[in-house]
């Protein structure tokens, strides 16, 4: 019996799409083994700079973030990389702190930066 693969949710303020595909391409052969989310920017830049399968969600000003909560909370992802820019505005800050929130409910690894992700993609606890 086939195991079905995890799901990893990745997420990049616009400060930091960069950083996420950095992180994406360095990561690309541990990221090929999961199937993967992300808010639509984020989403369409991985796809695109980094060749990788994306679903794509709304982006998170119009409830991508939300969205992704909930798949958190049904025990869908498995892990979530949202690498936040801390000195920009975000409008929907609620959304955020409640993906955030839920992390922390359903005690989900969350890395907020790429140096965390990256230990969360070695340790292989994933």
């Amino acid at each position: 019996m086939a195991t079905e693969r995890k799901t990893l949710a990745l997420i990049a303020h616009d400060g930091k799409k960069a950083d996420m595909v950095a992180f994406a391409l360095a990561h690309k052969d541990v990221l090929l083994r999961y199937e993967l989310v992300a808010t639509r920017t984020t989403g369409q830049l991985l796809t695109d700079k980094c060749g990788l399968n994306v679903h794509q969600m709304l982006s998170g000003p119009l409830g991508g973030d939300a969205q992704i909560a909930a798949q958190v909370a049904e025990g869908v992802i498995e892990a979530v990389f949202f690498f936040i820019d801390p000195l920009g505005k975000h409008p929907h800050d609620p959304d955020i702190q409640t993906l955030l929130r839920v992390c922390n409910v359903h005690d989900i690894p969350l890395a907020t930066n790429a140096a965390t992700a990256s230990f969360i993609i070695s340790t292989r606890a994933l």
